[in-house]
C-alpha cells in the first residue's frame, strides 16, 4: 500500500506530512510569521486564521482551527483533547487523502499539526495545496450560467453518492478554478458509514441553500435552485 503520511514530533508538537513533503515541512511552517511576506491573509469567508503561502514556488494554504459562536469568546483556538486520532487537523488530513484517492475534486493535504496546551486541550492547523486561480463561488455566482449551476448540482451528488458529508457546505467552501468546481474545508467532515440514514444529505443541501440566501438573497436562491437540483437529481437542464 502506498504510504500517505509521515508522522513527526518536534518541540512538543506532532505533525502528519504527505510523503512528497516529508523532508521540507517542520513545525515552523505552521507559524505565519515564519513566512514573512510569503504569507498573505486569506480575505474571503471564514473566521480568519488562514494564509496563502509561497513555499519556494509551491502554492499552499495554511489554516489554523478557530472556534465560532459564543464559545469563541472563551477560547478561540483551544479544543478538548481526547485522543490523537480525533485531533481535528489529523482527521481532516486523512479524510482529504481518502477523497483524493477516490478521485473527488478537493485540495491535496500537505501537512497537519497540533500541540497540546494542557493535558486536556490542544491547538491545531493544517496546510493544503492552493488551487491555481481559484475563486470562491460567492464571488462569481451572480455571473454563473444555468449549465454551471446544473454542473454544481451534479458535483454535490457525486460527493453524496460516495457517502461524503461536508460539515459546512456553503458559498465560500466551493471554489471555481478553470471552470471546474472543488470543495474545500473538510473540518468535521466524514465518510458516512454504509446504511446511515440519508437525512444528512438533505441537511447538507438545506445548509447550502441558506448560504445562497444569506449571500445573495431569497430571490437569487430560488432563481438558481431549479438548475442546481436538476443536476443533483440527474435530470436534464430545464
Amino acid at each position: 500500500m502506498e504510504k500517505t503520511e509521515v508522522r513527526k514530533r518536534e518541540n512538543g508538537a506532532v505533525l502528519l506530512v504527505h510523503p512528497d513533503f516529508s523532508e521540507r515541512v517542520n513545525s515552523d511552517w505552521f507559524r505565519p510569521e515564519f513566512w514573512g511576506n510569503r504569507a498573505q491573509p486569506v480575505g474571503s469567508g471564514g473566521r480568519g486564521g488562514a494564509w496563502f503561502l509561497d513555499a519556494d514556488g509551491d502554492r499552499m494554504v495554511l489554516r489554523a482551527y478557530r472556534r465560532g459562536g459564543l464559545i469563541a469568546k472563551l477560547s478561540s483556538n483551544a479544543y478538548t483533547y481526547t485522543r490523537e486520532k480525533q485531533v481535528r487537523s489529523f482527521a481532516e488530513f486523512r479524510l482529504l487523502n481518502q477523497l483524493v484517492t477516490m478521485g473527488l475534486p478537493v485540495p491535496r493535504a500537505i501537512a497537519a499539526w497540533y500541540q497540546k496546551l494542557s493535558p486536556v486541550q490542544y491547538q491545531a492547523a493544517i496546510i493544503v495545496e492552493r488551487l491555481d486561480d481559484a475563486v470562491p463561488l460567492a464571488d462569481i455566482m451572480a455571473d454563473m450560467s444555468t449549465d454551471q449551476w446544473h454542473a454544481l448540482g451534479r458535483l454535490i451528488r457525486r460527493f453524496h453518492d460516495a457517502g461524503v458529508r461536508h460539515a459546512d457546505l456553503n458559498c465560500f467552501n466551493v471554489l471555481v478554478a478553470a471552470g471546474e468546481f472543488h470543495l474545500i474545508d473538510f473540518d468535521k467532515g466524514q465518510i458516512m458509514p454504509h446504511g446511515t440514514s440519508s437525512r444528512w444529505k438533505k441537511a447538507n443541501l438545506d445548509r447550502f441553500a441558506r448560504s445562497l440566501r444569506k449571500v445573495a438573497g431569497d430571490s437569487f436562491q430560488q432563481k438558481v435552485w431549479k438548475a442546481f437540483t436538476h443536476g443533483y437529481q440527474g435530470r436534464p437542464v430545464a
